[in-house]
């Protein structure tokens, strides 16, 4: 039995006490007023709402020694990302390796392997998988519907897989940028229930009205709290907290949930609100065994200094302190590398793009340029007149329009080539194979050698992060499905602050370049994109050609 004094946040009740909590054998058995000189808050300990852990770069068992630093008890956690790369062993890798740490983290089944059909994924999760993955114990949920044209269109697969969630009594997490009105309505009424995709305030107010849960996103590149924080005192009981996707250096320099309650109090926002936000609504909303600080809960609390800095001091998770004093109370353990890629290296010539036929000399066609937006997972496009070299087309960094290839990661597919702005590449490339959400190889350059550069030492890694020019490039290696790596957080973020550093070195201004990067291949966000078959405009859901005709 171990008692624990100081100032009770109880975030259910809505009130504050000097009191003590007694905890035995991993539950609260009490909690009661008691006067003490003790001025160290107690809170229930933070949620967040919706994480792929992939993203951190880490393993979940390195990522929950990031996490309970910060505060965090449990994630919600969407194993999407591995799930392409690896399919149901991907998931039984990440549940294995959860294990490891006490962090409690409750996974979903991806509804969405592949994300769409115009990819080339590494596994296939159909509606039959994910039936039989949703009715086993130590799966949670559905994880994000992507395909929400595939909702409203009622497709067979989609809409068995989300009679799979209802057979099973599993909540169903939505993902529907930008989807208003009637599409919206049929998307909800399909059973659908949260959404963490607004990235303005009339879309997620709507969304709430209509009935759905608003999970407000500050990630490492899509950071919608500044557009969106004004909905956790307006609308408290529809509002959770969420990073998504965010990288090592964010979690470890920035915080985590914690980050959130801090800028919420500096934004005037209530501290009930905040914490109902953080814990009570995940916790409620997704049925987590997480306590809330009430008697006859599991013992998952934090002390922090005061509610305005909001430092943790340290972190217990069913009862066991699992964090104090700035050191994580649980060891690294042993770590596995398992990985799927298939490709070989690339030319020159692969990367060429010859002026069309027709188009003799400089061409009158404009082409098709994606947009990039920094902080956001949405781009745009514009039209322009391309740079030719030798009757080829290739990046123009005077201009930022840059050469930006893809390609399959499971197979020797030819290479498919677009032209992306915003990047800032003044000279070298940056390349990756943390591409969502198929993950193949993505790469943006300055030139055509420094892109295959970049590329051929992916390829030796077999996975990573590369950034540099062709004569002298650094590396990031992602041993685990080439998502993750096999070292601790605190190499993985300064080697990754290393790596961005270079790129800025190299001319970007990005906040978080290789993040931008990874979402330039996703299909299910608008508006213009690249995939490894082609370019995707997302608005029209179809391929279309880069040259343009006027």
């Amino acid at each position: 039995m171990k008692k624990y004094l100081g100032i009770i946040v109880d975030a259910v009740s809505r009130r504050q006490f000097k009191g003590e909590i007694t905890v035995e054998n991993g539950k609260i058995i009490r909690v009661e007023e008691k006067e003490h000189d003790t001025d160290q808050y107690i809170l229930p300990g933070l949620v967040d709402a919706h994480v792929h852990i992939e993203s951190s770069m880490t393993v979940p068992s390195v990522f929950a020694r990031m996490a309970v630093a910060k505060g965090t008890v449990a994630v919600v956690s969407d194993p999407h990302e591995i799930a392409n790369v690896m399919g149901e062993e991907g998931i039984d890798y990440m549940l294995e390796d959860s294990k490891k740490a006490p962090l409690k983290i409750f996974f979903g089944v991806p509804s969405c392997v592949p994300a769409t059909p115009f990819e080339s994924a590494g596994a296939v999760l159909d509606a039959a998988a994910v039936d039989r993955l949703l009715a086993r114990k130590d799966l949670y949920y559905l994880s994000e519907m992507m395909n929400f044209p595939g909702v409203i269109s009622e497709f067979p697969e989609v809409m068995a897989k989300l009679e799979s969630a209802k057979k099973y009594g599993k909540v169903v997490d939505g993902h529907a940028p930008g989807l208003r009105g009637t599409a919206l309505q049929k998307y909800i009424g399909a059973g659908i229930s949260t959404d963490h995709e607004c990235f303005t305030y009339e879309e997620a107010a709507e969304k709430i009205k209509l009935g759905m849960k608003v999970l407000i996103r500050e990630g490492s590149s899509a950071r919608n709290f500044e557009a969106l924080y004004t909905l956790i005192d307006e609308y408290p009981e529809a509002v959770m907290l969420c990073t998504d996707d965010s990288h090592p250096d964010t979690l470890i320099h920035e915080g985590h949930i914690d980050k959130l309650i801090r800028r919420g109090q500096e934004k005037g926002l209530d501290i009930y609100n905040l914490i109902r936000a953080a814990v009570i609504n995940p916790v409620e909303h997704y049925g987590l065994n997480v306590g809330l600080l009430r008697e006859g809960d599991p013992a998952d609390f934090i002390l922090v200094d005061n509610l305005k800095s909001f430092n943790v001091l340290s972190t217990f998770i069913n009862g066991e302190c699992v964090y104090e004093n700035g050191k994580v109370l649980f060891p690294m353990g042993q770590i596995s590398a398992k990985n799927v890629f298939n490709r070989n290296k690339i030319s020159i010539d692969d990367v060429k793009l010859a002026v069309p036929a027709g188009d003799p000399g400089e061409p009158r066609r404009k082409i098709r340029v994606i947009v990039a937006r920094d902080g956001e997972l949405i781009t745009g496009q514009e039209l322009a007149l391309p740079k030719i070299e030798n009757g080829n087309l290739v990046s123009d960094p005077a201009r930022d329009i840059l050469k930006m290839v893809v390609l399959s990661r499971y197979a020797d597919d030819p290479a498919q080539i677009g032209f992306i702005k915003n990047i800032g590449l003044k000279k070298g490339a940056i390349a990756s194979s943390i591409a969502h959400d198929s993950h193949n190889i993505i790469a943006v350059g300055a030139t055509d050698k420094d892109i295959v550069e970049a590329v051929n030492h992916l390829v030796e890694n077999k996975g990573g992060i590369v950034v540099g020019t062709a004569e002298n490039l650094l590396d990031l290696p992602l041993g685990v499905a080439g998502l993750m790596s096999t070292r601790d957080g605190e190499y993985v973020a300064s080697r990754y602050l290393l790596l961005n550093a270079e790129a800025r070195k190299l001319g970007t201004s990005l906040k978080s370049p290789f993040m931008t990067l990874a979402f330039m291949s996703l299909l299910v966000i608008p508006e213009l994109k690249l995939g490894d078959k082609g370019l995707f405009d997302v608005t029209k859901f179809e391929f279309v050609e880069l040259f343009v005709n006027e």
